[in-house]
């Protein structure tokens, strides 16, 4: 009795284990579900928008000006940040706020991503804490999932002139 006992409990600790395995890699690797907080990426993403992150762009290096990534904070490493990549390396960049009347500009160092939130007016981003690097990326967002009425691809940023093209 004892030892049917013992032998069920390890088979279901063994399946436990594996399972917990693959679904740690799908999650780490393929990607998944993300509930998005903070006014930064309105009106594309607004509080409590959930949408479907995938990881795989990150690793092949797919990642393009545009995108909206999930990346983990400069500020605080234990938090993630939902933003708009405006600038990959070697790409001229503003880094003055929209209200300034003297622009600057700065080149995106090799192996960073410059960030920006589509709120320009309420978004901490590159333009307070710099250029991210490109291995704080957790993954790439693609569709919207909540709400219903919204569901589908993201739409342009509403700042594209601030891609430049220099």
């Amino acid at each position: 009795m004892l030892r049917n006992v013992l032998g069920k409990t390890f088979r279901f600790l063994g399946y436990t284990v594996q399972y917990g395995c693959i679904v740690h890699c799908a999650f780490e690797y393929l990607g998944g579900i993300v509930v998005c907080s903070g006014p930064s990426m309105e009106p594309t993403i607004q509080n409590s928008d959930i949408v479907f992150s995938e990881n795989l762009s990150r690793h092949f290096y797919c990642i393009r000006k545009g995108d909206i990534v999930i990346v983990k904070s400069p500020n605080d490493p234990k938090s993630n940040i939902c933003k708009r990549v405006i600038g990959l390396e070697g790409d001229k960049v503003c880094t003055s706020n929209p209200s300034d009347f003297l622009k600057s500009h700065s080149y995106v160092p090799k192996g960073h991503v410059w960030l920006e939130g589509d709120n320009l007016r309420n978004s901490t981003d590159s333009r307070c804490y710099g250029p991210v690097p490109y291995g704080l990326i957790r993954g790439r967002i693609c569709f919207k999932i909540w709400p219903l009425n919204d569901f589908g691809f993201l739409r342009a940023s509403p700042n594209g002139h601030r891609f430049l093209d220099d």
